[in-house]
């Protein structure tokens, strides 16, 4: 599944935005266009980079569970380009990694991550369609799905799918919801304030738009653990870990802070006040002593949560 939406306010590393939370492939993007891959895949890498030990520690957790199984096969469903593949195969070091992604462009930069990180012998890549590719993704003891299955749009079947799919005392690890990022100060010292609520609050709109226009889609109540159960899983626990940036932010912090306003101000133009694009033109200003590139308040603060699932 692919998306350049922006989506649920899920900017800051995925599908609905610059999400590892990546899709694994219906292809589709907001107004049908398909994503710039030279400019998306490096934002998603250094934003999934930034978040790596919030992914350590939510994989260590998923380990660390009494009733974790051993785990030989991992499926990274909408794995973008690979960093937290690699992260798994890491934490789980006896596991073949798949990563599954509808995008070749972002295969091939897991391909090379892998490479470079000495993984190539165990992560490996799959070009595949969701739903529809689910029966050929093959048999797995953990399915990782960051931020992809609200790209699905019957999500109740692609989990049931899911769980076809577990081994015995597998797995199925969903990183949905948590807590939007917030990066700026409620009042900036110039517009009004509030900017980055009302942008969420838009983005919430698009991705009502973008749920309705997906394939099958159907609206489910947002309580994952019954979601898992009603697909033969036994819920194993829902925690959530935090990135907390504080200002003054480092240079690949702020760098990212820069691409994902800059992103946000093409994709929500025209669905915000004049006074918003003004105050965003200004933030993305370099020579502006009050925009991003200058301002020391600028942090990174947001919760990932994890949702898990385990077949009997």
């Amino acid at each position: 599944m692919t998306s350049n939406h922006t989506g649920h306010g899920h900017h800051d590393d995925s599908h609905q935005g610059l999400h590892h939370e990546r899709g694994a492939g219906h292809g589709h993007g907001h107004g049908g266009t398909e994503p710039d891959w030279d400019v998306m895949a490096p934002l998603l890498e250094r934003n999934a980079e930034i978040s790596s030990a919030q992914y350590t520690e939510a994989a260590r957790w998923i380990a660390s569970l009494p009733t974790a199984p051993k785990v030989r096969r991992v499926l990274d469903v909408g794995s973008g380009p690979g960093v937290i593949s690699c992260l798994l195969a890491e934490v789980f070091p006896e596991a073949e990694v798949v990563a599954v992604d509808g995008t070749p462009a972002l295969l091939e930069r897991t391909r090379a991550r892998a490479q470079r990180l000495g993984l190539a012998d165990r992560v490996t890549t799959l070009h595949a369609t969701l739903p529809a590719g689910l029966p050929d993704l093959g048999e797995a003891d953990l399915i990782w799905a960051g931020n992809a299955l609200h790209h699905m749009g019957d999500q109740r079947a692609v989990l049931a799918g899911f769980a076809a799919l577990l081994r015995p005392g597998g797995t199925v690890a969903l990183v949905e919801g948590g807590l939007q990022p917030r990066q700026l100060p409620r009042d900036l010292g110039f517009g009004k304030p509030g900017l980055e609520a009302r942008m969420e609050a838009v983005e919430a709109e698009l991705f009502e738009e973008m749920r309705a226009e997906l394939s099958d889609a159907r609206r489910e109540v947002e309580d994952w653990a019954a979601l898992l159960g009603a697909a033969g899983l036994t819920p194993q626990g829902t925690r959530s870990f935090l990135l907390d940036l504080p200002a003054p932010l480092g240079d690949a912090a702020r760098e990212q802070v820069i691409a994902d306003f800059t992103r946000r101000r093409a994709g929500l133009g025209e669905h915000l006040r004049a006074e918003d694009t003004a105050v965003l033109d200004r933030l993305l200003d370099p020579e502006d002593p009050a925009g991003l590139h200058r301002r020391t308040d600028t942090f990174l603060l947001l919760a990932r949560t994890l949702h898990l699932g385990r077949r009997a």
